[in-house]
């Protein structure tokens, strides 16, 4: 397991605040929001790109990946959703990240596929993937895997594992692992009040079965990505209050 934070839990700290922390707790690399208020988005010229990579890059890490808003399979006509993911995925190329985040919007599959398909070249040339989040309308394992089997494109998409939003909507763990075989490339790991409360809590102060989710990642090589979403829950800790269970956490699951 790689350690990543997401720029989430820092609102309007931009990218030398989030470099600095990250460095601070150990961590191997940044989970990129894409919004004007993180200093990182697709609207970044050349230059702006070379300097946020760099940036990230002299302190000895990692973009693991960008945090995006596109709705993949949401209903509806299918340009503006391309043209969004076309210029985030050109974005993460640039930066060096693996991929970019993307949340389901809806249950159309077979929109989400002529769009992945439109995507699929540009992805090949430049080695970024499409991470489907387990979120909002297919919020559990079985939901996503289902999505990924359907778009059958394993070398360009991949699932993201959001251990908060299947668990809330009753799939356990166990299951979540086994609906995302073959499709898993990414984790976000959080905890929370409970089920029907979402408030974030420190890492095994909440309700979120953690454990179960750590020996199922047991050497899991992929990113592990800690999701504090101060964003939208600004009266919690700040992040640096929870770094260091969330490296505590990769640490004692990251060997088999």
């Amino acid at each position: 397991m790689r350690l990543a934070v997401s720029t989430l839990g820092m609102p309007g700290e931009g990218v030398a605040s989030a470099i600095e922390t990250a460095v601070r707790f150990g961590c191997d690399g940044l989970e990129l929001r894409l919004h004007p208020d993180t200093g990182v988005h697709a609207g970044l010229g050349a230059a702006e790109r070379v300097a946020v990579r760099e940036a990230i890059l002299r302190r000895g890490l990692a973009v693991a990946a960008l945090a995006g808003y596109i709705r993949i399979s949401a209903s509806g006509p299918d340009d503006g959703v391309v043209a969004g993911l076309q210029a985030d995925l050109e974005l993460a190329a640039d930066l060096g990240a693996s991929g970019v985040r993307v949340f389901p919007g809806g249950d159309d599959l077979e929109a989400a596929r002529r769009r992945v398909c439109a995507v699929a070249e540009l992805c090949r040339e430049r080695g970024v993937r499409v991470f489907v989040e387990t979120h909002d309308a297919l919020p559990t394992g079985a939901a996503v895997g289902r999505l990924l089997d359907f778009v059958d494109l394993p070398e360009v998409t991949g699932a993201i594992w959001d251990v908060l939003h299947p668990w809330r909507h009753g799939e356990t763990p166990a299951r979540t692992y086994e609906a995302l075989s073959g499709h898993l490339s990414y984790v976000q790991i959080k905890d929370a009040v409970s089920a029907q409360d979402t408030t974030p809590r420190p890492m095994g102060s909440g309700s979120v079965p953690l454990e179960d989710c750590g020996e199922l990642l047991r050497g899991f090589e992929g990113w592990v990505s800690l999701e504090w979403e101060r964003t939208w829950y600004p009266d919690v800790e700040p992040v640096e209050h929870v770094l260091p269970g969330a490296r505590a956490w990769v640490s004692r699951y990251a060997s088999r």
